[in-house]
């Protein structure tokens, strides 16, 4: 017995050293990327400090509240502040008995749903749970201090909740090494091997971007656009230095006869309409009989330092319109319009009322903003220290990067987008998801400076749009009451970018007499690509006509599944008899590249 002990002490001595070396290797891997991640952090690209946070304007509007409120009635902070210390100390004093008897305390209210915390060890080990129910002890105390804070307007408010929250969700116990018990298991489990791949993800997120920090959320390899996405068959038939008009192939012998020409967003790229045959609603309003023309905007540069809103709207919308009834014969065309191009479509077509044009014989709108005053989550950003931030940026460069716009939008949902897929990425060492729709959402665009801060002081800021009047092309004081064509809106029930009540808002203050609002469920993306056969989300329908969003819903009918076949019969209506498919490159406008054309390539850095 005693030769096979020693046999064992001596097997567990070779293990367990080429362990050490093995840990000992991995250390010294980190100390040579940790000089490459403090020189990349050095290289880092100066910006303007308004991009980086609220103002201090802010932070010395809540302090004077917290003052004025600690001045007028102490007792009730003190009580506040008593129930918090009553809390953190019979937790501890809970926990001590736990850790005495590797029994750990009872789980604390509000952290079953909380997907952070659901690795077993933070119920299960006393230590862990410990700090879980601590942290949430004093997140609940917080955003509880923050919501009953008086003498601050609603906005100030809403600004002061998100951030005070963006502070909590950084320091939670799940986004630090010595404290995240997974972490902390696979580095012991793997030698160390999962911090060193992590020390590499985080160098290479921050050389990527030149010094700041935005965590890749899709394998960069994985995707190629028109390769495995945006395959859908088509030509770029037109460009020139605002967009390229891509006219896609048609499926069916015949189509209808008035063309669609969509709009979409560009702050990021067309392609997700068109991600894979299976979800494309690029492909799928082909294959239903349409001739269809899709805007790829330009990724602009310094050189598009003088470009405004204007010049999207000029260039961009109605010479789009000019070129698809050109090469289809047509005196009109039906338009859709996502996100920011639906906002920008809407003041497109005041002005095109105004000036007695009816080239657009019909509109749809998808997750639309025209009317701002109450913007939702985004409104967080919709203030003068974001907007003065962006204009002395832009002044400086001539345009917005598209870094900055990227990180607003991911901190919008940041426990999903920023500090989950970090925790993956750096600390347990894992590389980023195949996942298409991740790979779009890194894929943004550049904003001409002049363009960006004019949408968001104008129309956002001001709400001009919809109070007051936008002057735009010589065309002074548009409102949407000026908006006249029969128009569909589909908005998204849990959009954090553009809330459905203001979509329904904006849509009820338009002047057209035939309107339809649909409500699809889930977010600004999955409730729009939401193709019939996934049987996923379903949808809302009513008339328009009630005093408020709120009453719209509590009328409407719920329908399984998605929209895209409903929003197609209205527009079938809308768009003439059928007539021999069109071919592209049979005109005037031959093809000049396949689709999906040059400018949604990725710019070269």
């Amino acid at each position: 017995m005693g030769e096979s002990g020693r046999d064992g002490d001596d097997t567990g001595g070779v293990d367990g050293a080429e362990a050490l070396a093995r840990l000992n290797a991995n250390l010294a891997k980190m100390d040579e990327l940790t000089k490459r991640l403090v020189a990349a952090l050095a290289a880092r690209r100066a910006s303007d400090p308004g991009l980086q946070g609220p103002g201090p304007e802010l932070y010395a509007k809540a302090m004077a509240a917290y003052w004025v409120e600690m001045a007028n009635n102490p007792g009730k902070l003190i009580e506040r502040q008593v129930s918090y210390w009553g809390h953190a100390v019979r937790h501890a004093m809970e926990a001590q008995q736990a850790l005495a008897t590797g029994r750990p305390a009872p789980r604390g209210e509000g952290t079953q749903d909380d997907k952070r915390f659901s690795n077993p060890l933070w119920d299960e080990h006393p230590y862990y749970n410990f700090l879980k129910q601590q942290y949430q002890i004093s997140a609940a105390a917080i955003r509880e201090q923050v919501q009953d804070l008086d003498g601050l307007n609603e906005d100030d408010r809403k600004r002061v909740a998100f951030f005070s929250q963006q502070i909590v969700d950084l320091f939670s116990p799940t986004n630090f090494l010595a404290t995240n018990p997974e972490a902390m298991q696979k580095a012991v489990e793997t030698e160390g091997e999962s911090l060193v791949r992590g020390l590499e993800n985080l160098v290479r997120d921050i050389e990527a971007n030149h010094g700041d920090w935005l965590v890749t959320l899709a394998d960069p390899d994985a995707f190629q656009v028109g390769g495995n996405i945006a395959t859908t068959p088509g030509s770029v038939v037109y460009r020139n230095r605002m967009f390229e008009l891509i006219q896609y192939a048609p499926t069916t012998e015949k189509v209808r006869q008035v063309p669609i020409v969509l709009f979409p967003p560009w702050i990021n790229k067309f392609y997700i309409l068109d991600l894979k045959p299976q979800n494309s609603l690029v492909k799928w309003i082909v294959d239903q009989g349409y001739t269809l023309f899709v805007v790829s905007w330009v990724n602009p540069d310094a050189s598009y330092a003088d470009v405004t809103l204007g010049d999207y709207v000029e260039h961009g919308f109605i010479e789009a319109m000019r070129v698809a009834k050109e090469i289809t014969g047509q005196k009109q065309v039906n338009t859709i319009g996502y996100c920011i191009a639906g906002t920008t479509l809407s003041a497109t077509l005041a002005l095109l009322s105004r000036r007695g044009d009816d080239t657009v014989r019909s509109a749809t709108f998808f997750t639309m903003l025209a009317d701002f005053s109450d913007p939702g989550e985004m409104g967080v950003f919709l203030d003068e220290d974001f907007v003065s931030g962006i204009e002395r940026e832009a002044a400086v460069k001539g345009y917005l990067d598209k870094f900055f716009m990227g990180r607003t939008f991911t901190y919008l949902r940041s426990r999903d987008l920023v500090y989950g897929p970090a925790i993956k990425s750096y600390m347990l060492g894992e590389a980023p998801p195949a996942f298409d729709l991740l790979y779009w959402n890194g894929d943004g665009t550049n904003l001409p400076g002049p363009m960006v801060t004019e949408y968001l002081r104008r129309l956002c800021i001001e709400n001009r749009l919809a109070e007051g009047g936008f002057d735009l092309l010589g065309e002074e004081g548009l409102t949407l009451d000026d908006v006249k064509v029969p128009l569909t809106s589909i908005a998204c029930e849990t959009d954090h970018i553009a809330n459905w009540p203001g979509a329904w808002r904006s849509v009820a203050r338009m002047g057209s007499k035939e309107k339809t609002f649909i409500l699809s469920q889930s977010g600004h993306i999955a409730g729009i690509v939401n193709p019939p056969t996934k049987k996923k989300y379903g949808h809302y329908v009513n008339e328009l006509g009630q005093e408020s969003p709120e009453d719209w819903f509590a009328q409407a009918e719920f329908h399984e599944g998605s929209w895209w076949g409903r929003w197609e019969e209205w527009l079938r209506s809308r768009s003439g008899r059928l007539v021999k498919a069109r071919e592209p490159d049979e005109g005037k406008f031959p093809e000049i590249e396949p689709a999906p054309g040059h400018y949604v390539l990725p710019a070269a850095e």
